[in-house]
């Protein structure tokens, strides 16, 4: 008997497929294919979690555009007057560039805001229902609240552990030593709360098991490079 894959299945497998070669690479190989094929692996990311998405409805289109938008608007103002973030610059590794940054990192923000999001949607979801049981009642605003508050916090999370990665395989660069400012992580979690309160508000399917295997895939990747390569 023939058993038939789900498509969240197959977006797994090519995730954990092509995160673990370009980790082989980046630590054995060590050439600069395997760091320059990131901005391929983004986009495949990306694409993967398009396949996904249950509904490609107008909120969903909105809400990608919105974050992709703002993404890109909100570096262009902070790598050109070096505020809220600190001092810093992007390098080659992330190609085609519109006033100093890698339009490929609106794509980056989408998929870790859309990642975070959903899989603290999932999480929350599961505890509500489960608490419906007992008293018939959803507490749907602290849900809403929950999603963006832990949410941002997630992404705060995965960019302490991307961070040392991405400036030691040149994606970019901090001004000052090198050393990346404690409050970049504090500008991080204002941002990315904006970012899920759009996600929170955008009126589309927020159920998709692809977008949690992804993050927890891509966190363990910069885990091993940040314990391996640095």
């Amino acid at each position: 008997m023939n058993q038939r894959f789900t498509k969240y299945q197959v977006a797994t497998f090519i995730a954990l497929l092509f995160h673990t070669i370009g980790l082989v690479g980046i630590l054995f190989v060590k050439t600069d294919f395997f760091i320059e094929s990131t901005v391929f692996n983004l986009l495949l990311m990306f694409a993967l979690l398009v396949w996904t998405q249950k509904e490609k409805s107008t909120p969903f289109l909105f809400f990608f555009a919105a974050i992709f938008l703002f993404g890109i608007g909100f570096e262009v103002t902070v790598v050109n007057t070096a505020s809220l973030f600190g001092k810093y610059h992007y390098g080659n590794v992330l190609s085609l560039k519109v006033m100093n940054v890698p339009i490929i990192i609106g794509i980056n923000w989408f998929v870790i805001i859309y990642c975070c999001g959903i899989s603290i949607h999932t999480l929350l979801m599961k505890a509500i229902n489960h608490m419906a049981k007992d008293t018939e009642k959803k507490p749907m605003r602290l849900k809403a609240l929950s999603v963006i508050i832990d949410g941002a916090t997630l992404a705060v999370f995965f960019d302490w552990v991307m961070e040392p990665v991405a400036v030691k395989l040149g994606y970019w660069q901090w001004g000052e030593g090198g050393d990346v400012p404690g409050f970049n992580y504090f500008s991080w979690f204002l941002v990315s709360v904006l970012m899920l309160a759009i996600f929170q508000l955008s009126k589309f399917d927020k159920q998709n098991k692809f977008a949690v295997n992804l993050l927890l895939i891509q966190l363990m990747f910069f885990l091993l490079l940040r314990t391996f390569l640095l």
